[in-house]
């Protein structure tokens, strides 16, 4: 055989036993940049919400899918990228890392530390976007989530796998009810997760120093999405938050997560897909922002024995211009969610907090979020004030009122002033429950008014020192002919000294 014959050969044997390896990875060109999004071509296999890598470690992800060009949204500092730049596929779907490692840190969008202990050692990632659990996953809402707060325990309870929305204008004490609802959780085996969206870095500053100072950090994660950083970082927070969430859900936990707010998402979310050239529709939103939220909230649920039994709780938080609950972001999420808290500004400037809008405000999940001691003490409390808010109005125009009228708006201040609740003291369930039975039967009716709250803490501390037993057969569901009795007996006693 010749020189040429065995080149020959050699060459044709190569070439049967040649693997065709194609490198996946696909490079495009950015073609225009600038406040936060990117547009490029050459990415043609490009899939919605893939991750993207742009010079610098700066990633995107892949939000406008056109026939020649791709959209995206820059997660980090945009002014880094330039025309011409080369933009790679990652070939992976936006995710983040999540794990036990992230309970009592501060986080960013990404899942990057932002409290400067460290990075965050994880194993496991989980999808930003991810579809809901279906009907036959979950199972109906049963189990109460304390709030601590007696307004919303006994009148607008929530249910463990609820969705209930704080709404209200500025300043009417939204995030103190969130907070306070996480404050509550110690000790009863729930995970929060604390999403701030578009705040300032100042304020979510002062919710973490507080959280510490209660000792909620230790089962709490807070995601920032800061005022000051881009539009897509907003539109990313509660969906990294509810993938936390969703993480321990599926490991058979309760989570309790809040979203504040999401007014602020969807002006976010506004302005990137105004930047993409999405068609505005009414008020300049995208067509597709009922279901921004929508899928986020649906995510919220009570998963059945068979799927692992946890549950994630969301508490949105939407701000309403003027008490104007009927614009187009309010009603969405109204329409979404199961019932809602409003607060109202009136309320809180009269000095009621929390400032609860009892006519507007309502659980679509109900009694079933109660302990049976709290159902029988409540539902004739509800009566009362609305019956109370009617006859305020009425009373006055007429000086004078018969016996009964009179004895129903001197109880219903009484029930209004019991109410009132300050920032940062969330209330045992069983306490709640002596309160609500006393005042319902007449026990604070010789107390004047400037003297309940006084009455009040005095009888907590009475209670709590001196019948610890029943306070926990109270906290335990316990209620009965008996249990009536010694509540009625301790109220007696307390009150007759």
């Amino acid at each position: 055989m010749s020189y040429t014959d065995q080149v020959i050969t050699s060459l044709k044997k190569n070439v049967a036993s040649f693997e065709k390896r194609v490198d996946v990875s696909e490079v495009g060109t950015v073609i225009e940049v600038g406040d936060g999004i990117a547009r490029m071509d050459g990415l043609d296999k490009c899939q919605a919400l893939e991750m993207l890598e742009f010079p610098g470690g700066i990633f995107g992800i892949a939000l406008n899918l056109e026939e020649e060009t791709v959209g995206a949204i820059i997660l980090g500092d945009f002014k880094k990228i330039k025309e011409g730049d080369s933009v790679k596929r990652t070939g992976r779907i936006m995710s983040i890392p999540v794990g036990e490692a992230m309970i009592g840190r501060v986080v960013n969008s990404l899942g990057e530390a932002v409290d400067g202990r460290g990075k965050i050692k994880t194993e496991t990632l989980y999808p930003l976007e991810r579809v809901a659990p279906g009907v036959i996953t979950r199972e109906p809402v049963n189990r109460p989530l304390q709030t601590g707060i007696k307004a919303i325990d006994a009148l607008i309870p929530i249910g463990r796998g609820q969705r209930e929305l704080i709404i209200g204008d500025r300043q009417t004490g939204k995030t103190a009810v969130a907070i306070d609802a996480i404050i509550n959780q110690k000790g009863q085996n729930v995970i929060c997760v604390y999403v701030a969206v578009g705040q300032k870095e100042s304020k979510v500053a002062r919710v973490v120093a507080k959280l510490k100072e209660a000792g909620a950090m230790e089962y709490t994660t807070v995601f920032i999405a800061g005022a000051s950083e881009p539009a897509p970082m907003s539109y990313l927070a509660p969906y990294a938050g509810v993938s936390l969430a969703e993480y321990f859900a599926d490991k058979g936990k309760d989570v309790l997560i809040i979203y504040d707010d999401l007014t602020k998402q969807a002006w976010a979310y506004r302005e990137m897909s105004l930047l993409l050239r999405r068609p505005p529709g009414r008020e300049a939103y995208p067509g597709d922002v009922f279901y921004l939220h929508s899928r986020l909230l649906e995510r919220a649920c009570n998963l059945n024995k068979e799927h692992g039994g946890g549950s994630i709780t969301a508490l949105p938080i939407i701000e309403t211009q003027a008490g104007d609950i009927s614009a187009y972001i309010p009603t969405n999420v109204i329409s979404i969610t199961d019932g809602q808290i409003f607060l109202e500004t009136e309320l809180f400037y009269r000095g009621i907090r929390p400032a609860l809008n009892v006519g507007l405000s309502v659980s679509r999940v109900g009694g079933s979020a109660q302990i049976k001691p709290m159902k029988k003490v409540a539902g004739s409390m509800k009566l009362a004030l609305a019956q109370f808010r009617e006859l305020e109005a009425f009373a006055q125009f007429s000086s004078d009122l018969d016996p009964e009228t009179k004895k129903q708006i001197e109880r219903g201040r009484r029930i209004t002033e019991l109410l009132k609740q300050p920032q940062y003291s969330p209330m045992p369930v069983a306490s709640q429950v002596m309160i609500i039975y006393a005042v319902n039967n007449g026990f604070f009716d010789s107390t004047e008014i400037s003297a309940i709250t006084e009455k009040q803490n005095a009888f907590v501390e009475f209670m709590s020192s001196a019948k610890s037993a029943l306070l926990d057969k109270i906290s335990a569901g316990e209620w009965n002919e008996e249990t009536e009795k010694t509540i009625a007996s301790s109220c007696e006693e307390f009150f007759t000294k």
